[in-house]
């Protein structure tokens, strides 16, 4: 085999690991020697470490010909993949985490289809039937939530966003890569998110994994980490600053989230973001009544709330980004807010004519309760009048040329295909230092 293709970089993102660091890059190492038949090459990627870390990675690649260390001196997992995925010339992009809580036996599973070309990004899924996990309620329960909020909120598809066993072709790499910017955890899901929008081929396959019960990752803050994310990613998507283009196929920009035939999961999405709009409503309803009357805190609650809902609802739950016909579906959406404002003041007016001396709960549980009603009611008007035959997120791109970038990435697959097909025989001999 022609020893200058790369086939597989396999990336091990470590900070301060150096009790793990050693056995488990000598077991990855035998691996690759004994079962894998595909160039390969291990980058074990320090990101910050203030331990021994750092000089066990340099011995560790003096002794294996497929290591190489490479060191970056700001911490972040999300910033040293996009910097040695970026570099790096392997025709597939992996990373693994360094305790192996993945069983290594999933690992030709998740780059075969890659190296052949038949899909464009792997995931390994600890939340798919056929996985055999081993892990603590508290972390199984965070997880399936998480990625529970991530189909409501982002229409995500994928099962798993944080298992930490992925790969990726070189050619989407290059072009999605320069679109994340999370430094940290949330660089997966960020990554997943675009692919699906670029219409990428996502293959899973289910994985034995094993918790590491000396893990140091902090799970509140990374839960929120996480949470500030997807906020940022989900904004930036349906202002359009972040815009995706369309890679393969028709684009999932709108197909991965709900679209106007999917009633079950429009109607989750648009759930989620009323709660998240009627928490704001009652907060911001309760700062401004202590200014000014009852009938003028609902008015400004209701109007701050009602444009952040119907951009929300207009990206997330019914797959609709850019700037066409933005204004015109705020102006509706402004309409149909007229009918929770006419709801909720006729029933602070019913309860205020009823008694002058209502508590401030009070006033919450009616505007709430009223809330409900009109939440229903506007509902029914995005979906049958608002949105109504709206197109969803860059389906304009099946009706025009391809786009140049869209062009240069098939006409790179076609060449890594040429290629992969060319040397994906095995070869029992270990891949050299590169």
């Amino acid at each position: 085999m022609d020893m200058r293709v790369l086939q597989v970089d396999i990336v091990v993102p470590v900070r301060n690991e150096e009790h793990d660091l050693s056995p488990s890059i000598r077991r990855l190492v035998g691996y690759l020697r004994e079962s894998f038949p595909f160039t390969a090459r291990v980058t074990i990627a320090d990101n910050g470490s203030t331990d021994a870390t750092p000089a066990i990675a340099d011995g560790l690649a003096r002794e294996f010909a497929e290591v190489r260390a490479v060191r970056l001196e700001q911490p972040g997992r999300g910033r040293a993949l996009r910097a040695i995925w970026s570099a790096s010339e392997a025709e597939v992009l992996t990373y693994m985490d360094v305790d192996l809580s993945t069983d290594l036996n999933a690992l030709l599973p998740l780059v075969a289809p890659l190296v052949s070309g038949h899909s464009d990004l792997a995931i390994g899924t600890r939340l798919a039937p056929g996985s055999r996990v081993i892990r603590g309620p508290k972390r199984e329960l965070i997880s399936r939530c998480y990625n529970l909020l991530l189909h409501a909120c982002m229409g995500a598809r994928f099962s798993d966003a944080q298992c930490g066993f992925k790969a990726i072709r070189r050619q989407p790499a290059r072009v999605l890569l320069p679109l994340t910017s999370d430094t940290g955890w949330f660089f997966d899901t960020e990554l997943l998110v675009l692919a699906e929008r670029a219409g990428l081929r996502i293959h899973e396959i289910p994985v034995d994994w094993i918790d590491d019960l000396d893990s140091r990752v902090d799970i509140v803050a990374t839960a929120l980490a996480d949470l500030r994310g997807m906020a940022r990613l989900g904004s930036g998507l349906a202002l359009g600053a972040i815009k995706v283009p369309q890679l393969r196929g028709p684009s999932l920009a709108g197909q991965g989230r709900p679209s106007p035939t999917e009633l079950p999961l429009q109607v989750a999405s648009f759930v989620v973001i009323g709660i998240a709009s009627t928490i704001g409503y009652v907060l911001l309803y309760l700062l401004l009544r202590g200014v000014m009357s009852a009938q003028g805190a609902n008015v400004l609650s209701l109007l701050a709330t009602a444009v952040a809902n119907t951009a929300a609802n207009r990206r997330l739950t019914f797959g609709i980004s850019g700037r066409l016909h933005a204004a015109r579906h705020q102006v509706k959406g402004l309409i149909a807010f007229g009918v929770g404002l006419a709801l909720t003041s006729g029933a602070l007016a019913a309860l205020q004519s009823g008694s002058s001396h209502a508590s401030r709960g009070l006033e919450v549980s009616v505007l709430v309760a009223a809330n409900l009603v009109a939440t229903v009611i506007r509902f029914v008007l995005y979906r049958t009048w608002v949105f109504s035959g709206s197109e969803p997120a860059n389906d304009h791109l099946l009706t025009q040329g391809r786009k140049p970038i869209e062009r240069d990435y098939l006409h790179g697959e076609a060449r890594g295909r040429q290629r992969s097909c060319a040397s994906s025989q095995p070869d029992p001999a270990p891949a050299t230092r590169t």
